[in-house]
This record gives C-alpha cells, structure tokens and sequence, in this order.
C-alpha cells in the first residue's frame, strides 16, 4: 500500500491485514516505538480536526517519526495567496517523507498524488471519503463485537455529507450477509450511488422514517452530526436523538458509535452506559492510524 486515498482501493484481504496489525500495535505498542525514526511527515489539514489531526500526531510520534504541521492551512498557507494545491503538494513533496492531508474538495487526494512522489494519506476529503475514519470505526466494531460478518448496521443523522459513513459503507459491503438501515431526515438521505453500491456488493439497504423501524437487536447504531457548514439553509436541529429512553429500546448488545464532534444528536445522558463507544473509538484511532503509516512505509 504504497497511498490511502480512499476505501475503494481496500480488498476484504488487506483490510484484514490492517486490522490484524493495528490490534497487534494496540496490545503492544512498543515494539513499535522507534519503527519510524528515519522519517519525517507532513500533516497538512486545511479544515478544522481535533481527533483525526491529533491522533495522527500521536501516531507519528509514538512510531518514532518527527513531523511538519500545518493546523489550518485554509488560512495558514500559501493558499490564502492563492496557490495552487498541486503547488502546495510539489513543494511539501520536497521536505517531507509522507503527507497526511484532510481538504475541502472530495478529488483531493486524488490530486495530491497525481503530482506527489511520496505517500498520500487522506485524512477527509469534502464530504466524499474519510478513510481511517472508517478503518477506526470496523476495528471498533470487530474489537466490540468479534467479527464484522453478519452485522446489521443502522446509519443515522447528516447521510448526504457525512463522509464517515460513506467510507464506512464501502468496508463493510467488503464482508457477508451486512444489512444496513438508514435513519434520517428526507433532506438528508444517503445518496443514491452509495445505494447501487451496497446492492452490486449484496448488501441491501433499508430507509427508515423513525427508530420503531429499526430491528431492536440492531448491532450498531452509528449516529453523524448534521453537518450545517456544509449546507446553504437552515436544517434545524436533529430529530433522531439517542438518549437513554431510545437506547433502552434495543439490545443490549447494541452499540452506539459517533465520529465526534456530537451536537445534540447523542444525549449526555448515556455516556456512562457500556454501549456508548465513542470515546472509545475514538481513542482507537491511534493504532489504526500507527497501523496505516506502517503499512504505507513497508515496516509491519
């Protein structure tokens, strides 16, 4: 795996692989700590992160790496000059072992690497793909629950611009017998190209109106933040909230995953129940992502 640019490029067998390595780094992560010494990463985000920016710090240092950081670069680059992000990623290409880069357009990624000479990693681009996004969220899953094969899976909030669940769907149809449902505003709706692929993979897909649709023994439920910076009206607030009355609705084997920041789709009020996953998936984005720069540089 030469770049991570989205999970179309990923098989069921080398998503294993990754998932295998970052539970190998997770249960030990110090045979890990100098893997990285002799390079040196840029980490270049032009659209606010707190998780997957410094996640990825940690991954870098915790592999023995050093790194170059830009925190915002919509404002903090030559791009407020206009430059060009080809030029942006030529000059990086030069001081710099590998870039980690989350942007605003859905292509680019694709256009970093069609003028880069060192590793790509896309950390989000626009509302089209978050990979280790996902590959956080189905090792968070296959850690929780032993296997991914089997699972019923419920999407739930901003299913138009949450790139998490897009990349999230393409690793999952990667496995058997996956159903998947879909709760959400009309607005909101997956769209439909994520519908056709989830039939051409076998996996059927099910709109819902409201939770009482929902199967009660549903594995996961998996909730995104109406993402409003993204929309020109005014959508209001979220309707389908997750607290403690609708929680005790399901299983309970039922988890509930977010990938952060929550407004008021998640309620506080089942933060210390067993079932709430968030924190936990999101802590569990270092060994992923220690896992993915390993792989990227050959040193599993």
């Amino acid at each position: 795996m030469k770049n991570l640019l989205g999970c179309n490029q990923l098989n069921k067998e080398n998503l294993i692989e990754l998932l295998d390595l970052a539970e190998k780094v997770k249960r030990n992560p110090e045979q890990y700590k100098n893997a990285l010494s002799d390079k040196i990463i840029a980490v270049m985000f032009f659209e606010p992160s707190t998780r997957t920016r410094m996640s990825f710090e940690s991954a870098i240092l915790r592999l023995g790496a050093r790194m170059i950081v830009t925190e915002n670069g919509k404002t903090n680059s030559s791009s407020t000059k206009g430059e060009s992000l080809e030029d942006t990623v030529r000059v990086i290409n030069g001081y710099a072992d590998a870039l980690i880069m989350r942007h605003s357009l859905d292509d680019s990624a694709e256009i970093a690497q069609s003028v880069a000479t060192i590793p790509v990693i896309n950390g989000g681009s626009g509302k089209k793909e978050h990979p280790t996004q996902a590959l956080l969220d189905i090792f968070t899953i296959k850690e929780k629950r032993g296997k991914i094969d089997g699972l019923k899976l419920c999407i739930l909030g901003d299913l138009v611009y949450g790139r998490t669940t897009h990349s999230l769907l393409q690793l999952v149809s990667l496995y058997d017998n996956v159903e998947v449902y879909g709760l959400s505003k009309k607005a909101l709706e997956l769209p439909q190209k994520y519908i056709d692929m989830l039939s051409e993979r076998g996996v059927k897909y099910n709109k819902c109106n409201s939770f009482d649709e929902v199967p009660k023994d549903i594995d996961v439920l998996y909730h995104t933040r109406i993402q409003k910076e993204r929309f020109e009206e005014d959508l209001g607030n979220e309707e389908f909230v997750i607290n403690k009355k609708v929680l005790n609705q399901f299983s309970e084997n039922t988890i509930v995953m977010h990938p952060l920041p929550r407004l008021d789709e998640i309620s506080t009020d089942i933060d210390d129940d067993e079932r709430a996953m968030y924190f936990k998936q999101a802590h569990n984005g270092v060994p992923i992502r220690m896992a993915v720069l390993l792989k990227i540089f050959g040193r599993d």
